[in-house]
């Protein structure tokens, strides 16, 4: 069974895919457990667009894609090794640091974001 500590690392590793889009985004959270980021877009009802999180769970870490949800054609093509980590629509569950699982990961990232500033959610 992995170790806190080896969560902590995959945390960081998760992390750092969301980290690059902070900029463009609203940092909800920013603690050792849980990275929060949000679009700045509201609906008319005032409900905020989440982007993505990462948080450090008791067994493993999640990663949550928002974009995936919103849009699920972004999965399309996506490795059956990154779908075998899917929790629900846009959540991904680590236990270990996969490099090219991250990759794969920092890719699909890139396109969901790319997605929610061509329907005007970031800018």
């Amino acid at each position: 069974m992995p170790k806190e500590s080896d969560f902590q690392a995959v945390f960081t590793q998760l992390k750092a895919l969301l980290e690059p889009y902070a900029p463009r985004l609203e940092v909800k959270a920013d603690a050792p457990d849980n990275y929060v980021l949000y679009t700045h877009h509201k609906r008319p009802d005032g409900y905020q667009f989440a982007f993505g999180s990462v948080q450090l769970k008791k067994n493993y870490v999640s990663y949550h894609l928002i974009p995936v949800y919103n849009h699920p054609e972004l999965l399309e093509g996506i490795s059956p090794a990154l779908r075998k980590r899917m929790q629900g629509k846009s959540c991904f569950n680590f236990k270990a640091a996969e490099p090219a699982l991250l990759e794969e990961l920092s890719e699909l990232t890139r396109r969901g974001f790319e997605h929610f500033r061509a329907t005007g959610w970031v800018s």
